[in-house]
């Protein structure tokens, strides 16, 4: 059995990857010769991308636009599989605030991680629907994602970040009708995968089977949730066990209709990677905009007559 160490893309285990647990459930990954360990990152020593550029991990989940900075200075680490064919993110508020429109966040105080990304994001949101960028007052939320009722209680007036298929659908005193939720690709967000699958591109040339074998077996683990998403829902009750079962059946249902394309999972798009490079480079977060055509392979991926 080889040994694979898998590195997750947040703080904690989410439905997000459903796909790979339920596949090492089903002895998939044992059929393949794989023994698979999942794990998260320390934040003190970087995020997946950091682990994976170390060689600290075999393959590791990532958002797509950190592989595309990372891969200026340094280019080790390729895109083998999308996970997400969407963006997943949400600006969210009260109706206590006033806002009823993304453009009425100028003047107001929105709740982000300010990073260059997150900025151009939320500035382009609100220029998109008729609003003025240079007003939105940003209050620095670093990692945190503030909650309808931290708005409630006037910690901000908005937030950006929390995902629609995760963190909106957490517990809030807020009532359902006193809630303004906008998933960012529908008011205006370029469109983007908002995760991939990727491994050392030393990987893929010394040892390519063993990436197409944990592909194809972690495919089959997609495929079969997004035909019964609830088959996973008693994994996450073992491994993240602090969070309501109510959340995770709630969640699963809607994260599995961002796996695939066209029925298929895994396929890395060049109508997603390219424009979203060339957004990211427009707004200064990348320096070369055609850096995208080395950043990712779709070559590992099990071909029509596997599947």
């Amino acid at each position: 059995m080889k040994h694979l160490k898998v590195m997750l893309e947040y703080f904690y285990p989410w439905t997000n990857s459903a796909g790979f647990y339920y596949a090492r459930e089903q002895g998939w990954y044992k059929d393949a010769g794989l023994d698979v360990e999942f794990t998260v990152y320390d934040p003190q020593r970087g995020d997946t991308l950091a682990y994976l550029a170390r060689g600290e991990a075999d393959f590791g989940i990532f958002p797509s636009n950190r592989l595309l900075v990372q891969r200026e200075t340094q280019p080790v680490v390729v895109g083998v599989a999308a996970i997400n064919h969407r963006g997943m993110e949400t600006v969210q508020t009260v109706r206590s605030t006033g806002i009823r429109r993304p453009a009425d966040l100028s003047g107001k105080r929105v709740a982000l991680n300010p990073t260059p990304r997150g900025m151009a994001m939320i500035r382009q949101l609100v220029s998109a629907d008729g609003g003025d960028p240079d007003d939105i007052i940003v209050v620095d939320s670093g990692s945190r994602e503030l909650t309808p009722d931290d708005i409630a209680a006037g910690e901000a007036d908005a937030t950006f970040g929390s995902y629609w298929a995760w963190e909106i659908l957490m517990d809030t005193t807020v009532p359902e009708e006193e809630r303004i939720v906008w998933p960012v690709d529908e008011i205006g967000a370029p469109p983007y995968h908002s995760y991939l699958l990727g491994t050392q591109v030393e990987k893929t040339i010394q040892d390519p089977e063993t990436v197409r074998a944990f592909l194809a077996a972690t495919e089959r683990g997609y495929q079969a949730l997004v035909a019964d998403p609830l088959l996973a829902a008693p994994i996450y009750e073992r491994i993240i066990p602090f969070f309501p079962a109510r959340l995770v059946e709630r969640s699963l249902p809607l994260i599995a209709g961002t796996w695939l394309h066209n029925g298929i999972w895994g396929v890395q798009r060049t109508e997603l990677i390219e424009p979203y490079s060339e957004w990211l480079a427009d707004h200064g977060i990348l320096q070369d905009r055609n850096g995208w055509k080395t950043a990712y392979s779709n070559d590992f991926l099990p071909k029509e007559n596997e599947r």
